[in-house]
């Protein structure tokens, strides 16, 4: 038996090098991270008007950087973050070049290695004068090498800031950091509060009345997970009204149960392939359901409200695209 599935897919230095050698890189809570990077809109000369800035990280830390003009991004999403308040950079994780998402518009960017465990000696061969990092945790590495790396960075006199982003207000807040930093308020303006205008408009039309059920799967080569609110796409759900059923039910976040799935019947099932073959991640979960007949009687699965869902908009983080993602949730629940 097939899974039935609907898709939508809209249109310095030298002092920390010896302890470099010991440290594998800075760590992350997921596969993470992007969407299309806008032209940064400024010269270098048009970002060094703001002065020094000062402000807290999301790790509670204090940074101050003063007309950063050789960045570093550990993460793909914040590389376009980054150009989308008119910075430029000379270094970006590897994810950053690899991802069609990506459109880099710095020259000469350099890779400082995998996402989840950038090289520190690449990174301090570019002579950064900022580094941004994410404040995640569960990656290769773990928060002791994310930590160490941090501390090497710093003791190289390096500015770090860590930032963690799972919802639009997360980005929101990331992006006001990175304009101020830029002295850039119209990137700000154009990339994030147009942005959230048009999120407020598409979460202004759910309509009253009961609200739909809904389950968020993520699957990949080796299984498939629940998501609850607290993720990008539960939290999405959650703003347009929708009522996941994995809050109810803690216990599908530790362990995938296609039984309580039945019992449960959501109204809504939607499915985020991980990983780099979206066929292998999506066999994956067929082989966990179709085997048992009772899947195919599910009203998500009969009403045709299985939907599979854009990795370019629901894995990666779609910046300045995010209403994007709200869109297409809205068409899903309500259209």
């Amino acid at each position: 038996m097939k899974l039935v599935s609907q898709r939508i897919v809209p249109a310095a230095v030298a002092a920390s090098l010896a302890a470099s050698m010991l440290l594998a890189g800075c760590s992350t809570s997921q596969p993470e991270a992007g969407a299309d990077a806008g032209a940064p809109q400024a010269e270098a000369g048009q970002a060094s008007q703001a002065g020094a800035v000062t402000f807290t990280d999301d790790t509670g830390a204090e940074v101050t950087v003063d007309n950063p003009q050789r960045v570093v991004a550990c993460m793909g999403s914040f590389a376009s973050m980054w150009e989308l308040a008119g910075g430029t950079l000379v270094g970006a994780s590897d994810d950053a070049f690899t991802l069609s998402d990506y459109d880099l518009k710095s020259d000469n960017v350099q890779k400082v290695g995998d996402f989840s465990s950038p090289n520190l000696e690449a990174i301090i061969a570019l002579e950064p004068d900022f580094v941004i990092m994410t404040s995640g945790s569960g990656g290769r590495g773990g928060d002791s090498s994310q930590a160490d790396l941090k501390a090497a960075l710093a003791a190289s006199n390096i500015p770090v800031a860590c930032f963690q982003v799972t919802t639009f207000a997360d980005y929101e807040r990331m992006l006001r950091t990175c304009c101020d930093i830029t002295g850039r308020d119209d990137l700000y303006e154009q990339n994030a509060q147009a942005t959230a205008d048009r999120i407020a408009a598409i979460t202004a039309k759910v309509p009253a009345g009961e609200a739909p059920t809904a389950l968020v799967l993520t699957t990949f080569s080796g299984g498939t997970r629940v998501q609850a609110s607290s993720t990008m796409t539960g939290s999405m759900l959650a703003e347009l009204g929708a009522k996941n059923l994995a809050d109810e039910n803690p216990s599908l976040l530790k362990d995938f149960s296609l039984e309580s799935i039945i019992e449960m019947n959501p109204d809504f099932i939607f499915v985020v392939p991980m990983g780099n073959d979206d066929a292998a991640a999506m066999k994956a979960l067929e082989d966990q359901t179709a085997a048992n007949p009772a899947w195919s009687t599910l009203d998500a699965v009969q009403n045709g409200r299985y939907v599979t869902l854009d990795p370019h908009l629901f894995q990666y983080k779609p910046n300045e695209r995010w209403d994007e993602s709200y869109q297409v949730l809205f068409d899903a629940l309500y259209a």
